[in-house]
């Protein structure tokens, strides 16, 4: 797994909030933090270190943080802080703005300036009803960023949309990144990073109408990425190819093979969509409420309709045939819930006995 969860409730109730304050002070930014939660505050703290990059999803009960300038004078880790702000909402008060911010809006502060963010709107609640607030942060150094700071300075405490282009292939990548971490290791951090740099560069000079202004690296990268995103997103057309989505993205079919080459490990665009589109098969074969569902109906789904094909592609890649698959992932799951139902039938022994 990518990274490191912490949740509040391994600790007592009267020692949560100062935990949270603890992990948030330890690892970004110090703040003076208060909730009126305090008496039995829940926070849940995803951190993952991708190189000089930080990105922490999380969800908490409804706080306060302040960061006054005594607190910038003790310690300026000279980092920008973007915010995308998932459930909930937040009032900002940053470099004399003032701001409101709620589901799906980013937003950017700056360490070496004070700040006072607050709960903000209706509450939200989560499936214990629970008033939580949710999002993912991202801090990074400001001399990695390619923008000008007085550039940045101008988008500081404003909603800044991710909704569209650029930001909303940031904004999907920072939730994959917390829903794909059970698949991630360490090694894929630096990488990961890179990635984040690359994606927040682009979608600040797109808002400021600064792209020319990118090194030809970093728009070869972002590039890559919102083709991945497009692949990913048209799976299920079986007349995706190489030709339609050099179309798709106003770029020559020789620019498009050459640049996914260099920032795939060789892949060629045809191979990385069959793999794809075969893992996206093989993870619905194993879903049980996906059961009924025949396999050439799975198959047709991720843009495969030809069953031979499907049977082919599947075996070589996996090893097994996609019914085999099938009834072995069904027997390993029945495996699993008879032995969770026979540990739950064991009795349980008295401490000291």
């Amino acid at each position: 797994m990518l990274g490191t969860v912490f949740r509040t409730d391994d600790v007592p109730a009267e020692g949560r909030l100062d935990l949270w304050r603890d992990l948030l002070t330890t690892t970004r930014s110090p703040s003076e933090i208060t909730s009126p939660h305090a008496a039995d505050f829940w926070a849940e703290y995803h951190l993952m270190e991708l190189g000089p990059v930080t990105v922490w999803p999380t969800s908490y009960q409804p706080s306060r943080f302040r960061r006054n300038q005594r607190l910038v004078r003790r310690s300026d880790p000279e980092r920008y802080h973007l915010t995308l702000l998932i459930q909930g909402g937040l009032a900002v008060e940053h470099i004399g703005r003032a701001n409101t911010f709620g589901p799906r809006d980013l937003l950017m502060t700056d360490s070496s300036r004070p700040y006072d963010v607050l709960p903000h709107g209706a509450p939200s609640y989560d499936d214990r009803d629970r008033q939580v607030v949710q999002g993912v942060g991202v801090d990074f150094p400001k001399a990695l960023l390619s923008v000008p700071p007085h550039l940045v300075r101008d988008l500081l405490c404003r909603r800044l949309p991710g909704q569209d282009g650029v930001g909303a292939l940031l904004t999907d990548f920072l939730v994959g990144l917390d829903r794909q971490s059970q698949h991630l290791g360490p090694s894929d951090a630096p990488r990961l990073g890179r990635i984040v740099l690359d994606l927040v560069s682009a979608w600040l000079a797109h808002l400021l109408e600064t792209e020319d202004a990118l090194d030809p690296e970093t728009r070869h990268r972002v590039t890559v990425e919102r083709i991945r995103a497009f692949i990913r997103q048209n799976l299920h057309d079986p007349t995706l190819t190489p030709t339609m989505i050099a179309a798709a993205h106003h770029i020559s079919l020789s620019y498009l093979h050459r640049i996914f080459q260099q920032r795939t490990q060789g892949d060629t665009v045809a191979a990385w969509i069959r793999d794809q589109r075969l893992a996206g098969a093989r993870r619905d074969l194993a879903d049980p409420a996906l059961r009924a569902t025949s396999i050439h109906t799975v198959a047709a789904r991720w843009g495969m309709p030809r069953a031979s094909d499907f049977t082919r592609a599947f075996r070589t890649a996996y090893g097994v045939s996609p019914s085999e698959y099938r009834l072995r992932a069904a027997s390993e799951r029945q495996q699993e819930q008879e032995q969770g139902a026979e540990h739950e039938r064991e009795p349980r022994r008295e401490p000291g006995r």
